[in-house]
């Protein structure tokens, strides 16, 4: 009788001090697995950019500037497919004809997409949830601007001038410039600039739409009086 109540109490003994361990072997397994997750999440892997202006115009976004030049921008679905779908839909719909780049930066980026010009408007249709990845942000990268929550983003973006890898992680890169960098580099700077470039018409390359005709602004005449139009010729 003693030795079987010696047993079963090293068995009960046994069991409470295995309790810990086992625990702790569910929590190391939990923590592995959310790290296996996470790794596998930062190794994805992103096509490159197609610089080709002919292949998948579909995904070719164009901005014909006030300046005179036309942009091309190559869209990554792959990247983040909710914000190229985003840009395509407000861009087929004319949201950006006629906006202005009301923030640009110099050394920095070119900012665009709010139809006030104030930085604070947007388009009718809900905000997007982020994108973030490990694509970084090099010359000519364009991204999502947003406000403080991560998932704010809605039609404005911005075209960056130099690398800014700091971006990374915190703002959606949908794509990049692939033809006339040199254009967004003429961008006028301010926020906002005194004499804003802006958007005369934003199509997708799909769509063929022709580049606008572009018009000098109206000069406003002098006053011309009836002395004037009296006076003799060469006065």
């Amino acid at each position: 009788m003693t030795m079987l109540k010696t047993s079963l109490a090293l068995a009960a003994a046994l069991a409470l001090a295995s309790t810990p361990f086992a625990a702790q072997a569910q929590d190391d397994a939990a923590v592995d697995a959310a790290a296996t997750e996470e790794t596998a999440a930062d190794t994805r892997v992103f096509s490159p950019v197609n610089f080709n202006v002919e292949e998948d115009r579909e995904n070719i976004l164009l901005l014909d500037l006030s300046n005179g030049e036309r942009v091309a921008i190559r869209l990554k679905p792959d990247w983040a497919p909710n914000h190229v779908e985003r840009i395509k839909t407000l861009t087929r719909q004319g949201f950006y004809d006629g906006v202005i780049f009301h923030r640009v930066i110099d050394g920095f980026m070119a900012q665009t997409g709010d139809p006030t010009g104030t930085g604070t408007g947007g388009s009718q249709l809900p905000d997007i949830a982020e994108e973030f990845h490990g694509m970084p942000h090099v010359r000519g990268t364009v991204s999502m601007a947003r406000a403080g929550s991560p998932d704010s983003a809605n039609s404005q973006f911005f075209i960056v001038f130099y690398p800014r890898f700091n971006l990374d992680q915190n703002y959606t890169n949908f794509g990049r410039v692939i033809a006339n960098m040199p254009a967004v580099d003429a961008i006028q700077r301010g926020e906002p600039p005194a004499n804003p470039t802006r958007i005369v018409q934003a199509s997708i390359a799909a769509d063929n739409k022709p580049v606008p005709a572009m018009t000098a602004p109206r000069v406003q005449d002098e006053d011309i009086s009836a002395s004037d139009l009296n006076a003799p010729l060469g006065n």
